[in-house]
């Protein structure tokens, strides 16, 4: 499963978990590997920038255990969660619309964060 890697995701994950090994040993690239459900070897060519990130299922759980979100490092590492990418195909005209005036408008992300308050709010 090598390919081009990905430095930029490599070092961002790696940074967290040293970050976190300092105070807590689970975070050793071993045992953190192991709790995300990938061989160390793999662990470390990935924080290295040798191997591609791994699948979405895994960063999710990266996220998680790192306390990030995981849309953000999904997107670092190039992927996208599935369940979003099911909801774009499911309505696509309508979601690739809702994306491009965001784009076209320029919306920032506090325009967003108010507008999707607001759609929650009256929905509740």
């Amino acid at each position: 499963m090598s390919g081009t890697g990905n430095p930029k995701f490599g070092k961002r994950i790696r940074d967290l978990r040293e970050a976190r090994k300092k105070t807590d040993p689970s975070y050793s690239l071993r045992r953190f590997a192991a709790t995300v459900g990938i061989s160390p070897t793999f662990l470390s060519k990935v924080e290295v920038g040798e191997f591609d990130p791994p699948a979405a299922d895994k960063i999710m759980r990266m996220a998680e255990l790192l306390e990030q979100n995981p849309d953000e490092l999904l997107a670092l590492a190039g992927r996208m969660d599935p369940a979003l990418s099911q909801i774009i195909k499911d309505r696509p005209r309508a979601m690739a619309d809702f994306l491009r005036t965001v784009e076209e408008h320029n919306l920032s992300q506090s325009d967003i964060d108010r507008f999707t308050r607001q759609i929650k709010e009256e929905r509740s």
